[in-house]
């Protein structure tokens, strides 16, 4: 049997770091194709691999971006999928979310990207693009027009037709690699099977009859539990005749294809053939409660969902994945499709979308409790594991009549997680999608629904700096809750209200706004992440007023709160504030031990705002220590992060007084030269190589305290903060 070299077998380090999937069985063949793509990526910056359907690309690209990308000189090799993203302008986010880019301005999604990949050596995957071709050619076509080291390896079934674009067709296997591939997948169902002379030839022949497709070849392997290789054969036949043909014009290997996946289906149980109709609804990946929800009634118990799911496993028909212990399964696209024809032509498709859409509105309001509390990293994990079906919820929900208050709801109840978790941009998408479509009725639960996505939509609009849409958003959001007395919604509005003061200087405004928000809190119960950051942002405002020790105090009671409750995100903050505390005091191990674990949680929660402030006061902490050209650096480090979270500092004089000390004291020591130099190579570091040199740092050499920096700079606009939980007003973003 012809083997390729295996992912472990490569000499350690050959390929650049990544997100490629992880090789679980034999890669099999294509040795001269691997060699052949990784010559047309050294020709060409965009190769596309075409192909039929089940012959294998995503698998094949996978292996040759690992093999090519350390030839070519890539710093790293990202793949996006993109079989689950069913919006043109949801492409965008996606690939945001797989280069792990956080941004929280306002700025568009593709200019963010841009600047991003400008001077990266990267190798990118796109996969999966063929719904979506329009979309992924104008943004190819950009990405390469300003990004001169990046190259692009796309896959689908069609070419993206752009200038510049070499396309790769890929084949089915030859019949040898074929047959090998079909030994290597039986021999993992039955130990000990293998190639000989009693059943050579029959194997030789159901692979030519599958073309030698190899996910026709595997889902044949996987029916040897109960056939043998000659009644496979003689089955094989009788499955063709029956179902021939298919559309008119359609490749032959298309319609292969479909005969393939057509056999195996008539295979099934009848429940089997249920339930892969129905887990056809799913976008990405699912887990087994979801699937015993979502699938399980008329002809299907929710018991026995398990038994059934593990028969469409054994059969290669679901795809099983573990990663930290927890188990997900997720569907080929072309097995999902097929499942998605059956469903529609029994006419259970809206219904099922609708199970699937309660069942994913029941998960994000559980995981918006559940944010209060000590899983807020599970929750924020799981949030972006299920990111994929959340969007097919959401769009359900905003295009299906009569649902548009529940993607209002939706939308706003993801709030955690679009300020918290990095993804303003996204969720300003949804959150305008929804508050632009009129519910079916302004009074009880749809009004309500409303008014959290408008001063959700009004919170986000504050961080990303838009404050005139913001405005609007939580002003229509403030009339209509006093219209239907939604003590609640109130609260909220004015909240944001006082966050949206406090970033513009209006501090006496900001701290009576948010003192009457917080009243209105207490009086409602209401106790969540959002209330607790209202009170940090009190702390902000009667701080930069000059009331530092009340601004402590408010924090402490925080941090009190949160530790009660496991609270970790607005922790983060708090603590930030306290190291300022200590700072001024000249406490300097006792404020970087707080900066630390702001890093650590911020890190937790791809929280990019809090980990630029935090470098900022790390710089100032260090250049007291007397390093002042770490110091200069940490600076750098964060000037290259600003401009990714918004107008560095917020352009404001209360947040900018600390880091122009820092940056006069360093540059004193220093001398301009050698001050820049220090500046240049810390805008050199990617925020996460920033977070670990920060985070590395020995203190145990520093004093523990040393005399109080007010005492040597008493200029009065230092005693405020070096910077605020804010983000142009509001509570902070991950």
């Amino acid at each position: 049997m012809r083997r390729e070299l295996r992912p472990a077998d490569r000499p350690e380090g050959s390929t650049p770091p990544g997100n490629l999937p992880l090789e679980l069985n034999l890669f099999v063949g294509r040795a001269d194709e691997l060699a052949e793509l990784t010559r047309a990526l050294e020709a060409a910056r965009l190769v596309t691999v075409t192909g039929a359907g089940g012959v294998g690309k995503s698998r094949f690209a996978a292996r040759a971006a690992a093999l090519a990308a350390g030839y070519l000189g890539c710093d790293a090799v990202r793949r996006v999928d993109l079989a689950a993203v069913r919006e043109p302008n949801l492409v965008e986010y996606a690939l945001a979310a797989t280069l792990e880019l956080t941004d929280h301005t306002s700025r568009p999604q593709r200019e963010v990207l841009l600047d991003h990949l400008g001077q990266r050596q990267l190798l990118l995957v796109i996969d999966g693009f063929e719904h979506l071709v329009d979309a992924c050619a104008s943004l190819v076509t950009e990405l390469l027009g300003a990004a001169p080291d990046l190259r692009i390896l796309a896959v689908g079934r069609r070419p993206l037709s752009v200038e510049g674009e070499r396309i790769f067709p890929l084949a089915p296997l030859d019949t040898a690699d074929a047959a090998d591939l079909f030994a290597d997948r039986a021999a993992a169902l039955l130990p000990g099977f293998a190639l000989d002379d009693g059943n050579r030839t029959d194997v030789v022949e159901v692979c030519e009859r599958l073309d030698c497709l190899p996910l026709a070849v595997e889902l044949a392997a996987g029916r040897l539990r109960a056939l043998s290789p000659a009644d496979l054969l003689g089955r094989l036949d009788d499955r063709f005749r029956l179902l021939t043909g298919g559309t008119r014009g359609a490749l032959p290997r298309h319609q292969t294809l479909r005969t393939a996946i057509g056999w195996s289906h008539e295979l099934c149980t009848a429940q089997e053939r249920l339930l892969w109709a129905r887990l056809s609804v799913f976008s990405g990946q699912f887990d087994l409660d979801a699937a015993e929800y979502i699938c399980s009634g008329d002809g299907l118990h929710a018991d026995a969902v398990l038994d059934v799911l593990s028969e469409l496993i054994a059969q290669s028909l679901v795809i099983r994945e573990e990663a930290d212990s927890v188990v997900r399964y997720r569907m080929l696209d072309t097995v999902r499709a097929y499942g998605a024809d059956w469903l529609e032509v029994s006419g259970d498709t809206a219904r099922m979308r609708r199970r699937h859409r309660d069942w994913y509105m029941g998960l994000a309001t559980w995981c918006e409790l559940d944010w209060f509390s000590p899983r807020q990293a599970q929750v924020a994990a799981q949030i972006g594991a299920e990111l994929p079906n959340l969007r097919a919820a959401l769009e359900f929900c905003l295009t299906e009549p009569g649902e548009t208050h529940l993607g209002q709801y939706l939308a706003g109840t993801l709030w955690f997680y679009w300020a918290g978790c990095g993804h303003l941009s996204e969720g300003r998408h949804w959150l305008e999608r929804s508050v632009e479509l009129d519910a079916e009725t302004e009074d009880g639960d749809y009004a309500r629904s409303r008014l959290k996505a408008l001063w959700v939509l009004g919170y986000v609009a504050i961080l990303q700096g838009d404050t005139v849409p913001a405005l609007a958003a939580l002003q229509e959001c403030r009339d209509e809750a006093d219209r239907i007395g939604d003590a609640t919604a109130v609260a909220y509005a004015v909240h944001r209200r006082g966050c949206l003061a406090l970033v513009t200087d209006d501090l006496p405004r900001a701290e009576e706004l948010l003192r009457t928000a917080l009243a209105g809190y207490r009086e409602i119960g209401e106790l969540n992440s959002s209330v607790l950051m209202g009170q940090v942002e009190l702390a902000m405002a009667v701080a930069f007023q000059g009331d530092l020790a009340a601004a402590v105090e408010l924090c402490e009671d925080v941090r009190l709160v949160c530790e009660d409750h496991g609270e970790r995100w607005t922790l983060a903050y708090a603590l930030y504030v306290l190291a300022y505390a200590e700072w001024t005091k000249g406490d300097l191990v006792r404020a970087r031990q707080l900066l630390r674990e702001c890093l650590v949680i911020g890190d937790t929660f791809h929280d990019l705002l809090g980990t630029v402030l935090t470098i900022e006061l790390l710089a100032l902490v260090t250049v007291t220590e007397g390093d002042a050209g770490e110091a200069a650096l940490l600076q750098g480090a964060a000037g290259r992060i600003w401009p990714s979270v918004g107008l560095p500092l917020f352009g404001s004089a209360h947040y900018n007084a600390p880091h122009e000390r820092c940056a006069s004291d360093a540059r004193a020591i220093l001398g301009d030269a050698r001050f820049e130099s220090f500046v240049a190579a810390g805008a050199r570091l990617e925020p996460g190589e920033a977070v670990q040199r920060a985070l590395g740092r020995d203190t145990a050499s520093r004093p523990a305290v040393v005399p109080g920096p007010r005492t040597a700079h008493p200029a009065p606009e230092t005693r405020e903060p070096a910077a605020s939980p804010t983000v142009q007003g509001g509570e902070t973003t991950g």
